[in-house]
This record gives structure tokens, sequence and C-alpha cells, in this order.
């Protein structure tokens, strides 16, 4: 198989979990996918077999809501706010790439969870080795990782301050985020 076979054979495999794929090279795959489809998308390319996790990236999008169509409490606020033509706050958001490669092809499933229910599911009873991807995503982002093996730290100190998440772009260094009399 070359390159665009293998891409096409892997959105044949994630287009029931799918709301959009779009192939930003030539040799590269994105699938947007719902947290909720995670597990499902990642067991698929499994079974196959297509490919094997090469990372799991987060980025931290302040300011930037995701859409999460299967949200219908938020879809009701906005639609609320909308209507009174005001606007809702907006709370940023995670989003968190698996990233898989099949020889020379790069399949990217791209999910985003927002700041007040970062939570996503843990895809190591499917993949072992994803664990600790999870782990960074659990203490540089502070993304609740349901079902990981481990929660224990991983890259920072064990007396790192709770709720201080370094990879966030609100970070500004942990002097400021220590409470105030303390140093």
């Amino acid at each position: 198989m070359n390159i665009t076979e293998d891409l096409a054979k892997a959105e044949e495999i994630l287009k029931p979990y799918c709301h959009q794929m779009t192939h930003p090279a030539s040799d590269r795959l994105d699938a947007v996918i719902l947290p909720t489809a995670l597990e499902a998308a990642v067991r698929a390319l499994h079974a196959e077999p297509w490919g094997y996790l090469v990372a799991i990236t987060g980025i931290d999008r302040p300011g930037v809501d995701v859409d999460l169509s299967e949200d219908k409490q938020w879809a009701r606020l906005k639609d609320e706010h909308e209507a009174l033509g005001t606007s809702a706050e907006h709370e940023g958001s995670i989003e968190i790439l698996y990233h898989f490669c099949h020889k020379a092809a790069i399949v990217t499933l791209r999910t985003a969870v927002r700041y007040s229910s970062a939570v996503i599911p843990s895809v190591c009873e499917i993949l072992p080795a994803a664990t600790l991807y999870e782990r960074e995503l659990i203490e540089m982002f502070g993304v609740k990782v349901t079902g990981t093996p481990s929660t224990e730290k991983l890259l920072l100190p064990d007396d790192w301050p709770d709720g201080v998440f370094p990879l966030r772009k609100s970070f500004k260094g942990l002097e400021q985020a220590q409470p105030a009399g303390e140093k």
C-alpha cells in the first residue's frame, strides 16, 4: 500500500466516528471526533490494525469554546444568550490530539474539552503505552483522564501545587501561582 491507500483505509475505519476529516498535507489525515467517540475510534484503528500511537498532544485554547453538539445544556445557554443579544463567556478549551502512524501516513484524532468539563476517557485499556501521555495531560493541562491506570506525577515534582498547570497559557510562573504569603 502507498500513503494514499493507507489514508483512504484510515478514512474508511474512522468514518463512523468523525464529524469532519481533512487532509492538511498529502501524507496526513485529521479526523475531528467527540470525546465520547474517542475509545471507539481508537479501538477501530487498533483492531484493523492501522498504525501505532506515537504521541498525544494537548493544546490550550483560552477563550475558544469547543462546539460539542451533544452538550445540550451548553447549546441551550448559547441560544438564550443569542436571543437576549448578549454573549456567553468564552471559557476556553483544551484540544487533545492522538497521533497515529502507519509507515509514512499520519492520522490525527482531534477532540476537545472545555475547561469546565476537562474530562476525557483513557485509551490505556486498548493501548497500554498511552499511560505516559495521559499522565502528561493530567499534570500539565489539568485534563482528568477517567480510567487511566496511574495518575502519579510524571514530570512535575511531588510538591507541585494542585490546580497549577504549566502548559496552560494562563500559567505565568510558579511564584505567581503560589498562594499569598508562601514563598
